[in-house]
């Protein structure tokens, strides 16, 4: 039986393309290349071909739009697998116009912020982030969304919401003052260009980020998860197996991408060994844990953030995300 599975290229998904993890006998994996956002080797929305058409057997799914999908359907047609592909810290990456006078995040109410959209799961998090940890109301923050939302949302009553207008960027946009801030991490060539020509003009909102990111971590204990795998139901149905078997395979591939950083020459980037050293002694060794209970307080957070943001049609718990058969993980 052969089974496509759609992944970004990381470098913890490597091991999928180069074979050096295995399905169960029986199952032959296709990995397939293809971007959200950009063009890659097997294409690009990989999100909405899933959510949309089911197109693949595996996928890496944005948590926010599984989420408010799964509290659409009660028979949805997919469903989880703790596997968490993609994490990010909210606060390093909001960037401001330096003449805005954005010196702290309470600096934010009443601003115009560019997000990628509302449902996007960095977006869901740092919201919710500036009101939980900063005491920023996110209802009084002006946002523009650069890309249509992946599904249907009819936004909380008293919300400023709107789209960027077709054609422009909202990088080139926050470099020319148009948008005071800016809370992405999915550049496009132009938004990059834009930022790298703003000079002093763009920076980020907190003066050392890495500083921010290590506080966040401190006090909560969590790299917050933005990505899961999903797997088909009636492929989950059929071959039970390859739940519990896709954590193993997932988890084998990290720990073969944590051994390319124990050689220096690795990465193109030339203080990547100090930088993966430094990591280990702020978060331990492993930092992007499988399973359910040692993902629970993020996506128990991540939960609370998305009902008070209205992008819940039923209250969902951190159960209900998976497949009954991988919950004890």
């Amino acid at each position: 039986m052969e089974i496509t599975m759609a992944l970004e290229r990381y470098e913890r998904h490597v091991p999928f393309f180069t074979g050096e993890v295995r399905a169960p006998p029986g199952i032959t994996l296709r990995p397939l290349e293809i971007g959200e956002t950009v063009m890659k080797r097997d294409g690009m929305d990989r999100h909405h071909r899933m959510l949309a058409g089911l197109e693949f057997d595996v996928c890496e799914m944005a948590l926010g739009s599984y989420v408010l999908a799964a509290s659409r359907d009660v028979d949805l047609p997919m469903v989880g697998i703790p596997v968490f592909p993609r994490r990010y810290f909210s606060m390093s990456q909001i960037y401001v116009n330096a003449r805005a006078g954005i010196t702290a995040p309470a600096d934010l109410v009443g601003r115009n912020v560019g997000i990628n959209a509302f449902q996007v799961t960095l977006s869901v998090l740092a919201k919710g982030d500036l009101a939980r940890d900063y005491g920023v109301p996110w209802q009084r923050i002006n946002w523009h969304c650069m890309r249509p939302e992946q599904l249907p949302l009819v936004f909380p009553d008293g919300v400023s919401v709107q789209r960027i207008p077709d054609g422009a960027d909202m990088g080139e946009m926050l470099a020319a003052g148009a948008l005071d801030a800016m809370i992405s991490p999915q550049r496009s060539a132009r938004t990059t260009a834009a930022l790298a020509s703003a000079g002093d003009w763009v920076r980020p909102l907190f003066a050392d980020p890495r500083a921010e990111d290590t506080r966040y971590f401190q006090k909560h204990g969590f790299f917050p998860v933005m990505h899961l795998l999903v797997l088909r139901r009636d492929v989950a149905e059929r071959v039970p197996e390859l739940m519990p078997a896709l954590i193993t395979m997932w988890d084998q591939a990290k720990q073969l991408a944590w051994q390319y950083y124990e050689d220096p020459a690795y990465s193109l980037l030339a203080w990547t060994s100090n930088t993966y050293q430094a990591q280990r002694e702020v978060m331990g060794a492993d930092p992007w844990p499988s399973g359910v209970a040692a993902n629970r307080s993020s996506l128990a957070q991540f939960l609370d953030y998305c009902d008070d943001q209205g992008l819940m049609d039923r209250p969902l718990q951190v159960d209900d995300l998976f497949h009954e058969s991988v919950r004890g993980t």
